[in-house]
């Protein structure tokens, strides 16, 4: 199959093209639009699929208590946001439930690999290992420290191909032990819910850390004399940096600034919650009760901000819509995360890559979504309903 397009982002900026796609994968790109291509797209955009690397739950469902047809309901709907791959997250818990959470996911994306489907990376595990003092809507008695034995736990417990992120905060005792264990098994480790100074979060890269989580949220903060979180990795190329773009949990001026400050560092996420793509009410992250206001924003009842209803599409478009470039919106929005947790092989239409491709209309939203090649049919057309 051979798909053309007049415009599309390719190593970095807008150019005509005509990708050929062969047993799920990418195996030309060539720079000029083929009108006697087996698709011609000649509006809109066409671009990588988008890679989702937090995300808790969607379209009502939580993934802390999804049963197998929620699962697939959300990487159903997932790829009309134009995400193609995902890191369904899990928050703080007690360990044994966060292992049989890598379970389920296990089972669902082992379940999901003929589509059609968004792809499931592997799991995120944001905690237990986190920083009371940052611990946002986290559940502060399940929260532990990262000693020896846990580790030892969680990594005989677990195959790595499902655990591929975990988050924790670089400061406690033990951490820097467990992100070097945790690394050097290929787990991409992320600093967040953290009050870790500029020097740990050094000592942590050091470790083998490279992402943050959800930057400026939930932990120390930046100021002129003390970097913090945020100021330490964004002067440290070794990070990317987890940015929750719905201009509430970051202000738009602060959005802009981090994609100066860290370019092609940038990991858009939604941090989404089952509020996601739903409308106002009450929902769940992992137990806690939490409300959908009319502002978009779900908080826990002491008003905690707690995850997002966020989308990734519109992380695109809320960046878009503060000036920032094409390409370097959407390589925040695909390479670059696909790269943070070590998947070369996604987030971008190179000989190679999977094909994983989106359609945008003139006003950057999907209008069609290929996983592996396979165009993703219309929700009606899957018998995958709104949850």
């Amino acid at each position: 199959m051979r798909i053309s397009a007049r415009s599309a982002v390719v190593d970095g900026v807008l150019a005509p093209v005509t990708v050929r796609v062969d047993d799920r994968l990418i195996t030309a790109v060539e720079p000029y639009a083929d009108p006697r291509a087996d698709v011609v797209l000649d509006t809109g955009v066409l671009t990588a699929g988008l890679v989702d690397v937090q995300i808790n739950g969607a379209f009502g469902v939580d993934f802390a208590a999804a049963e197998d047809a929620d699962w697939d309901a959300v990487a159903a709907q997932l790829p009309s946001t134009g995400v193609t791959s995902f890191q369904p997250t899990l928050i703080t818990a007690p360990l044994p439930r966060l292992i049989a959470g890598l379970d389920t996911a296990t089972e669902a994306r082992d379940r999901q690999e003929d589509g059609p489907y968004a792809r499931i990376l592997g799991v995120h595990l944001e905690g237990p290992w986190l920083a009371p003092l940052k611990r946002g809507v986290h559940e502060a008695k399940y929260l532990a420290e990262p000693t020896q034995a846990a580790v030892d736990t969680l990594m005989s417990a677990v195959g790595f191909d499902i655990l591929t992120t975990l988050t924790l905060a670089p400061e406690l005792p033990g951490a820097l032990d467990a992100i070097k264990r945790l690394s050097d098994a290929g787990v991409t480790v992320s600093i967040g819910h953290t009050n870790a100074t500029a020097v740990q979060v050094e000592a942590a890269a050091d470790a083998g850390a490279g992402l943050v989580t959800h930057i400026f949220n939930a932990q120390r903060g930046l100021a002129h004399r003390e970097p913090g979180v945020p100021g330490a990795a964004l002067a440290d190329s070794r990070y990317r940096v987890g940015l929750i773009a719905d201009l509430h949990h970051v202000a738009a001026e602060i959005c802009t600034l981090i994609f100066r400050a860290a370019p092609g560092r940038v990991v858009l996420v939604t941090d989404a919650i089952a509020a996601a793509g739903m409308p106002a009410g009450s929902y769940v992250l992992a137990g806690i009760p939490v409300e959908l206001g009319d502002d978009g924003v779900p908080r826990n009842a002491d008003g905690t901000i707690a995850g997002s209803a966020l989308t990734l599409d519109q992380a695109v478009r809320n960046m878009l819509g503060l000036g920032m470039p094409l390409p370097t919106v959407i390589d925040a929005a695909s390479r670059v995360p696909a790269d943070a947790v070590a998947r070369p092989d996604l987030g971008r239409i190179a000989v190679g890559a999977r094909a994983d491709l989106v359609h945008w209309t003139e006003d950057f939203h999907p209008a069609r979504t290929w996983v592996d090649g396979r165009e993703i049919p219309a929700l009606a057309d899957t018998g995958v309903g709104r949850v």
